[in-house]
């Protein structure tokens, strides 16, 4: 990595970035274990989970790799290789193996494939898996591409957005804006909804974006950085943007958890004090997010108040959860996916996945929910 790339982002877990700069330090001694991941514990399960099917992508993993479900299609990517997968039997429909090591991807909308390579290419692909063309961003990027309305757009790591023509690679747009020290390595994500690019920003911030010629249509605060120092004043927004009925909604380390009525000119509905470290999710009724010392919190979408907390998982180091029609997953360090009821939060049961660390956002689909496991696996995890 650069220097002027490591000064932005934290080569760090999430682990690493609750006590950055503490434990070197030796402000906490060895036998403090406020931090250390809860034993997991034993109690009657109430669904049974199994693996309905596994396909290997690649090698490795990573933040900056999400799945992109688009019909009965998942196109996921790893260091190494991107692919196409059959949702329904896991049969893998494409791979591509790019002459370059990825940091992020994948994204697609079926058509347009597209993945980022550490130094900044993009690579877009056809709906076969043969490369259409590449292209160049203006830094490394580490966050999935988004895909839609004839673009491919990035967030490199100089907090610029561009965009590039779906089908020819060519430059169509490019927006920035002022970015702090340091920022976080974790899971983003942006989302192409209505003709719009939302994106979360490291300065606590989403911003909307005509996805055809890059106009600003609309940005506000999620939250406001505070602190004394750049460590203390780390305020990104994390995960992907959450678009239900009217509302967007947007959740940021050491900040809030804020959701926007869309009807009323994006004004802030309700906001309350969170801090996440992976996103959020949510259903029709409540958001769900894991705070940045992995207790996991449902929150009503209609006020935000607290609707129930479960702490049983705390420090595992949690994904960002995905809503299945019956639980609320979230994978953690060890591989373990689990499964807590929507409606208060208990654990209804829990499956291990191998191949180490979760780090990819956790997917939900009528068949289960969706695991892109640390060593590059793509699991589908069925629930009874």
């Amino acid at each position: 990595m650069q220097p002027a790339v490591s000064r932005r982002f934290l080569r760090a877990s999430f682990m690493a970035l609750s006590l950055l700069s503490l434990s070197a330090c030796s402000m906490f001694s060895s036998s403090d274990t406020r931090y250390d991941p809860v034993e997991l514990t034993q109690y009657e399960a109430e669904v049974a989970a199994a693996v309905r099917w596994s396909a290997p992508i690649g090698s490795g993993g990573g933040y900056g790799f999400a799945l992109a479900v688009v019909g009965e299609a998942v196109f996921a990517a790893t260091p190494n290789a991107v692919a196409k997968v059959d949702l329904a039997s896991g049969r893998v429909l494409w791979r591509a193996t790019p002459d370059l090591t990825l940091s992020a991807g994948a994204g697609s909308d079926g058509n347009t494939t597209a993945v980022a390579a550490s130094d900044g290419t993009v690579i877009a692909f056809d709906s076969a898996g043969a490369e259409k063309w590449r292209a160049r961003a203006t830094s490394a990027v580490m966050i999935p591409p988004a895909v839609g309305h004839d673009v491919v757009v990035v967030r490199s790591t100089d907090y610029r957005i561009q965009a590039f023509d779906a089908e020819t690679g060519e430059p169509r747009w490019e927006v920035q804006r002022p970015g702090p020290a340091l920022a976080l390595k974790t899971s983003m994500q942006m989302l192409i909804t209505e003709g719009l690019v939302i994106s979360g920003l490291p300065n606590g911030r989403l911003i909307a974006i005509n996805a055809m010629n890059g106009a600003v249509q609309w940005e506000a605060p999620v939250s406001i950085s505070r602190g004394a120092t750049d460590l203390e004043r780390i305020n990104d927004v994390v995960g992907a943007p959450q678009v239900v009925g009217p509302l967007l909604c947007g959740v940021t380390y050491q900040g809030r958890m804020t959701c926007f009525d869309i009807t009323q000119g994006g004004r802030p509905a309700w906001d309350i004090p969170f801090s996440s470290h992976t996103g959020m999710t949510h259903d029709d009724r409540h958001a769900y997010a894991a705070t940045q010392r992995d207790v996991v919190q449902a929150v009503s979408l209609m006020n935000g108040e607290q609707v129930w907390s479960q702490n049983a998982l705390r420090n595992r180091r949690l994904a960002t959860p995905a809503v299945v029609p019956a639980a609320v997953a979230v994978g953690d360090f060890e591989g373990y996916v689990h499964f807590l009821a929507r409606s208060d939060g208990r654990l209804l049961g829990r499956l291990n996945v191998g191949g180490g660390a979760v780090l990819s956002p956790l997917v939900g689909t009528a068949a289960g929910v969706l695991v892109q496991t640390g060593n590059g696996n793509l699991v589908l995890v069925g629930v009874n």
